[in-house]
């Protein structure tokens, strides 16, 4: 890492920051654009750029003539971020999968890397996904990621690392009845700042709201639920553009759900679906012939039962409806504690479940008073948790570059 960011002799003001968080929003910074950005003085403007060139982070361009770009007087200084003087690291920590993402501080990344860690999604909790083991993967295949990328441990300014679990604003999980949560999060703040200046640590939701905000469907909104649809449903909260965890980081576990007429468990949405449809299979309540019966109940997947819905076939439709209406009344929950604009359907999955999504839409106005939030479902994939992990490393190398000791 080229950053000087532990060289006392530039001072830490206010300034910087202000000048730094420009300079990284922004392709080419000149102390006119920054003035009227900032609001600084512009003898204030200029020192505080050569400050943050002194560091590492800035660095200074070809002038406004050599580029074609003069008029008359004296030519404009130019600059831009020091993109590659460091790196981020942001990790998707699954229970059955790794994603590990190195990219550089404006978040672009030069290499994603996928480790299966050989624990299956149905395995008994506790079943191979030890707090020693886990906590050994995960550092494997950050320092893979980083060898793949051409980088080491010292070119590193943040990891975030996304977890399936609640993580308060120190990056801990609070303890599960039966540990799991501790396995999930196996003291990873700790494990990563031995060697790293930043580390943030937070739920694989927050990190999938962090995604839509960043680049996703909740771009330049204010108030929002992210729904994970993943192996497990989980939410990421925002209000008034705030990330909100709690005192423990609870804010988005859905455990109150199972309360819910109607919801038997908070398994996610893909997943509701299949159980549905062996549950239907199991019981025989399914015709002869039927596509879905055919298919038999350890092979039958969700995207089966969307296409038969899509299709017109009555069984397959009746799923859906009920699937549907179990997320409209989580939907309310959420609409009712937080009164969000807009609830993103996000995960692997969230592109084939549009018509488990209609259903919802339909009848949330039916669960609350308030105006009921827009269900959407989000274009990012699979990927949102390791895209939220990057987005996140990022922003925490923003606002803590200035203030490391």
């Amino acid at each position: 890492m080229s950053l000087k960011l532990r060289d006392r002799a530039v001072p830490r003001r206010a300034s910087l920051d202000a000048l730094l968080t420009h300079a990284w929003s922004e392709d080419v910074v000149t102390a006119a654009t920054a003035m009227d950005a900032v609001g600084l003085a512009r003898s204030t403007t200029i020192e505080g750029i050569d400050g943050l060139v002194a560091l590492g982070l800035l660095r200074e361009l070809p002038n406004a003539r050599a580029v074609g770009d003069y008029r008359k007087g004296r030519p404009s200084r130019r600059f831009e971020l020091c993109a590659d003087a460091a790196v981020v690291v942001g990790v998707d920590a699954g229970r059955s999968h790794l994603v590990t993402t190195v990219a550089d501080l404006r978040g672009v990344p030069i290499i994603t890397r996928t480790t299966d860690t050989a624990v299956p999604a149905d395995a008994p909790v506790g079943a191979g996904d030890s707090a020693d083991i886990r906590r050994h993967v995960i550092a494997a295949a950050v320092d893979a990621a980083l060898a793949e990328a051409g980088r080491a441990r010292p070119d590193v300014l943040a990891v975030c690392v996304g977890v399936p679990a609640p993580v308060d604003r120190h990056g801990r999980s609070p303890v599960h009845r039966d540990g799991f949560w501790q396995r999930m999060n196996p003291d990873l703040k700790d494990l990563f700042s031995t060697w790293a200046p930043i580390v943030r640590v937070e739920n694989d939701a927050t990190l999938a709201s962090v995604a839509e905000h960043a680049r996703g469907a909740a771009v330049g909104l204010r108030d929002t639920v992210t729904l994970l649809a993943g192996e497990r449903l989980g939410a990421g909260v925002v209000v008034d553009g705030r990330l909100l965890r709690g005192a423990h980081g609870g804010v988005g576990e859905v455990v109150v759900l199972r309360r819910l007429k109607g919801v038997k468990d908070v398994p996610g949405l893909a997943y509701m679906l299949v159980a549905r449809a062996r549950e239907q299979i199991g019981a025989g309540a399914l015709p002869v012939g039927h596509p879905l019966r055919e298919l038999g109940r350890d092979a039958v997947t969700a995207p089966d039962v969307v296409e038969l819905a899509r299709s017109g076939d009555p069984q397959a439709q009746a799923i859906v409806e009920e699937v549907g209406r179990v997320l409209a009344r989580i939907a309310g929950v959420f609409c009712s504690l937080f009164d969000p604009e807009r609830i993103v359907i996000a995960g692997g999955a969230a592109n084939g479940l549009d018509g488990v999504i209609d259903v919802a839409r339909r009848r949330l106005p039916q669960e609350l008073d308030l105006p009921a939030a827009e269900i959407v479902a989000s274009s990012l994939g699979a990927d949102v948790v390791s895209i939220g992990a990057v987005a996140a490393a990022v922003e925490a190398a923003r606002d803590g570059a200035l203030h490391i000791a």
